[in-house]
């Protein structure tokens, strides 16, 4: 089943506020707000891989009798989409591999986020597909798990993702950003990231570490207003 979402539907890549901005510094404007979105435990393969995009979603559980599929959802999936898979943390059995990662790759979807595991990650790596996820394993899903829905709310590394929600994710993880703060929190992170350029060059030019952070409020930058 497909559900219509109610988020709106802004422009992606470098017309958005909030691109270019790094998983921790959204994570801080997150705090501020306190808002939870980063997704724990989540990891990218490769240190380089980048995604910003909106998320694609798809809820497994465990297989019937008899068992179901693992999913066609790439046939709906548009360019600059995030696929976001919900395997529940499972480590056992993977939910992504090689033939998803060279049509993904190929049609210009811009990464995917796991809460599991992936495999065949040669070819991730060798054309540097953006893989985040809670590690890699060879074992089939098949027969093991089955798409339960596509297009609804997930969860992953304990946050909740609605259909198009906002998935930034670098080398220090994964965050999501709920749709209704999403301009507050890229004001925020402007802040953040301005203050924290001040406070480094004031420590180069050899102020003390202590003395430039009080005059810039580092300390308060992250802090929850409420």
């Amino acid at each position: 089943m497909t559900h219509e979402s109610a988020v709106p539907e802004p422009a992606n890549g470098p017309a958005h506020p909030l691109y270019g901005y790094s998983t921790a510094t959204i994570s801080d404007a997150l705090d501020r707000l306190g808002r939870n979105g980063c997704l724990s435990g989540i990891a990218p393969l490769f240190d380089d891989a980048r995604i910003f995009g909106r998320a694609y979603t798809v809820s497994y559980v465990a297989a019937g009798h008899p068992a179901g599929t693992v999913g066609d959802y790439l046939d709906d999936m548009r360019p600059g989409d995030v696929a976001v898979l919900d395997n529940g943390g499972r480590t056992d059995c993977t939910v992504w591999g090689d033939i998803l990662t060279a049509m993904a790759s190929d049609r210009g979807i811009a990464g995917t986020v796991i809460d599991g595991v992936c495999r065949d990650v040669r070819r991730a790596l060798d054309v540097s597909y953006p893989l985040f996820t809670r590690g890699r394993y060879m074992r089939t899903g098949k027969d093991r798990v089955e798409v339960r829905d596509v297009q609804c709310p997930v969860s992953v590394g304990g946050v909740r993702i609605a259909p198009r929600q906002l998935v930034i994710a670098d080398a220090d993880g994964a965050v999501t950003v709920p749709p209704d703060v999403e301009d507050e929190v890229a004001e925020i992170c402007h802040t953040i990231q301005e203050r924290e350029a001040r406070i480094v060059d004031d420590v180069l030019a050899g102020r003390s570490l202590a003395e430039a952070r009080a005059a810039h409020g580092y300390h308060l930058l992250q802090r929850n207003q409420v």
